[in-house]
């Protein structure tokens, strides 16, 4: 079954709720190898919360809402690649990435180079908002440097025809879509906004 890596210009930008919107419609499994913080309700809680379905343990879980490579060594935590590599099931695979792209996992890794290794195709969400046109630009540059497959880019947020057109223009990059705001979040409310915002065959 297909695997596919979602990722983000940035921490907090909505990338979570896209994954849970896409497990869904692809009635897959989610996986988030490292969580990072955990006060509160955590990505893959938010995404069982959010998809109804199956959801892996993390690989690792910090208490500290920071880098995994800061929040492993409050711990004294070493993190082991070989725990990192992407799990073999009978369904399709939604991985997400903690915080952007190169944000590191150990001193000498970053969460960028975990999806090299891993090389199935990398779907980049990007806020909609001011900065998204730089931060978005350099994320492409980074992923095409270590020839990762693009999928495609996925906007959060309000509507920013500029914003998209240009990144597209100076990008030569596809939309996948743009996810809007939902409010209520809610499962069916979410599903929704996914179903009228993304093509189903753009993730066959």
């Amino acid at each position: 079954m297909r695997s596919f890596v979602v990722t983000g210009t940035d921490t907090g930008i909505g990338k979570t709720l896209f994954a849970a919107a896409l497990t869904a419609a692809l009635k897959g499994v989610y996986w988030k190898p490292v969580q990072a913080g955990l006060d509160g309700e955590t990505d893959s809680q938010i995404v069982a919360r959010l998809s109804g379905m199956r959801v892996l343990p993390e690989a690792y879980r910090f208490k500290l809402a920071a880098s995994p490579h800061k929040a492993a060594a409050a711990q004294g935590v070493q993190i082991d690649l070989a725990k990192l590599a992407l799990p073999k099931i009978d369904a399709p695979l939604i991985a997400e990435g903690a915080g952007g792209l190169l944000v590191p996992l150990t001193e000498d890794l970053l969460v960028i180079d975990l999806f090299a290794r891993w090389c199935v195709p990398l779907i980049l969400c990007a806020r909609t908002s001011l900065g998204t046109i730089n931060h978005t630009l350099l994320s492409l540059e980074a992923i095409r440097a270590r020839d990762i497959p693009l999928l495609g880019v996925t906007f959060i947020g309000e509507a920013n025809e500029d914003s998209q057109r240009i990144i597209v223009k100076i990008g030569g990059v596809k939309i996948l879509g743009r996810l809007p705001p939902v409010a209520p979040l809610d499962a069916e409310n979410l599903a929704r906004a996914f179903t009228g915002a993304f093509d189903l065959g753009d993730f066959a």
